[in-house]
């Protein structure tokens, strides 16, 4: 189920057994376990990597070697919806993530799926000579008992690695743009 509250999409989820609706969650609310943090920076001005990381496409999956499909739901210029899918060796994992967009240097996002929830928050920093940093926090609540349960150093080395793979692609682009070419479709 879906509300609608301020101008800004937020998912509420309700639990297997039908009787405890979990609240409405931001950023400050108290999950259990640990926050996970990246950063990362990128060769290229703060304004075209809030345009270029809040650009959810169909293609997302290729720039980090998965094999997700997503849908994007509903896209307006204060929020995003989309819908990821992919087949695991438990059956599916789907999750359902909105995004709230506030420009020009932060976003927010709530996700629920089958195995986890997850929220996080991204923000952009400008650094010298052009470059600009992301620093990104995100807590998960699985579902599901892990049998290969990650650690926190895991979680945060696997993020680390696919932002790092974005990076690289972000960057082509910027290149691209300055040099008049046309951009990579994601």
């Amino acid at each position: 189920m879906e509300q609608r509250r301020s101008n800004h999409y937020v998912l509420v989820r309700e639990d297997r057994s039908g009787t405890d609706p979990m609240r409405t969650r931001s950023a400050g609310d108290d999950w259990p376990g640990p926050e996970y943090r990246v950063s990362v920076s990128f060769r290229a001005p703060i304004e075209f990597v809030f345009a270029w990381c809040t650009d959810y496409t169909p293609g997302d999956a290729a720039l980090e070697n998965e094999a997700y499909q997503r849908k994007i739901i509903e896209r307006t210029p204060r929020a995003v919806i989309f819908e990821d899918l992919e087949e695991s060796q438990d059956g599916w994992d789907w999750s359902r993530a909105v995004v709230s967009l506030h420009p020009p240097n932060r976003w927010h996002m709530d996700g629920i799926g089958n195995n986890r929830d997850v929220m996080a928050d991204y923000a952009l920093s400008r650094l010298p000579d052009g470059r600009t940093r992301l620093d990104l926090r995100w807590k998960r609540r699985p579902h599901v008992p892990d049998a290969k349960r990650r650690t926190k150093a895991e979680h945060e080395a696997s993020s680390t690695r696919a932002w790092k793979m974005f990076a690289s692609a972000l960057e082509k682009d910027y290149v691209r743009s300055r040099s008049g070419q046309r951009l990579r479709k994601k």
